[in-house]
């Protein structure tokens, strides 16, 4: 064991993009994802290419109004996705998103799953 001090960056979960972590992208076929939200509170992502690994969670910031991907492992993928002041005002209270795999030629769903969400107040 050592006395040298860890990078703080060594602590925290690595982040990057989400193309990284699922099947078939490339530049003529593009990942696609929306969200959904209703007034409710009830949220979807529907997205068109399947991943490589499972999502273990999905992480929103109030604050920032960014949701993030957390994949097994724990890596952190951001979805890059704008989601409006108002979208964010209707998930302050949801704990989970459904989480909805559409077919590319037919643009039907294939399969769904529902997904823990963790909201972060900044």
């Amino acid at each position: 064991m050592t006395d040298e001090p860890v990078a703080e960056s060594d602590n925290k979960p690595k982040t990057g993009t989400l193309v990284d972590f699922v099947y078939g992208v490339d530049e003529n076929s593009k990942l696609q994802i929306d969200v959904a939200v209703r007034e409710d509170g009830k949220c979807a992502v529907f997205y068109n290419k399947p991943f490589k690994s499972d999502i273990s969670w999905l992480e929103f910031d109030l604050g920032t109004c960014m949701l993030d991907f957390v994949l097994d492992g724990g890596e952190m993928r951001d979805s890059g996705l704008p989601v409006t002041r108002t979208m964010s005002k209707n998930m302050q209270n949801t704990h989970q998103m459904l989480m909805v795999l559409i077919d590319d030629k037919t643009g039907e769903p294939k399969e769904g799953q529902y997904i823990p969400l963790i909201i972060h107040r900044t």
